[in-house]
């Protein structure tokens, strides 16, 4: 047999110094990277967390905004003393009915 005839019986391919190094060196650098990663995708959550709640304040103040215009009106201030003070008018008589007690839910 010649020198170039000649054919290694390995079934697998050689490890060598280098390669061990890299894969190393790659191993290293992807444990690295999931810190980051796992907060970027914390923060994510966080952040749809936050608008989601930004969204539900924003609504909220929405329908405060329409009550608080609703009280500027006369007619609704003078339901809301005649319903939870029990007020009225001068020369008009208040009759109280006996009932369970409880008080309106909207004063």
């Amino acid at each position: 047999m010649s020198a170039g005839t000649r054919t290694l019986g390995r079934d697998r391919p050689r490890l060598t110094g280098r390669a061990a190094g890299l894969m190393v060196v790659v191993a290293l650098l992807g444990v690295l990277a999931l810190v980051p990663a796992r907060q970027y995708i914390e923060q994510a959550g966080r952040i749809d967390q936050l608008e989601r709640r930004a969204a539900q304040l924003e609504r909220q103040n929405d329908a405060l905004m329409v009550e608080i215009a609703s009280l500027h009106e006369p007619a609704e201030l003078e339901r809301l003393a005649r319903e939870c003070l029990g007020m009225v008018r001068p020369g008009e008589i208040a009759l109280v009915t006996p009932g369970d007690g409880a008080a309106p839910t909207d004063c």
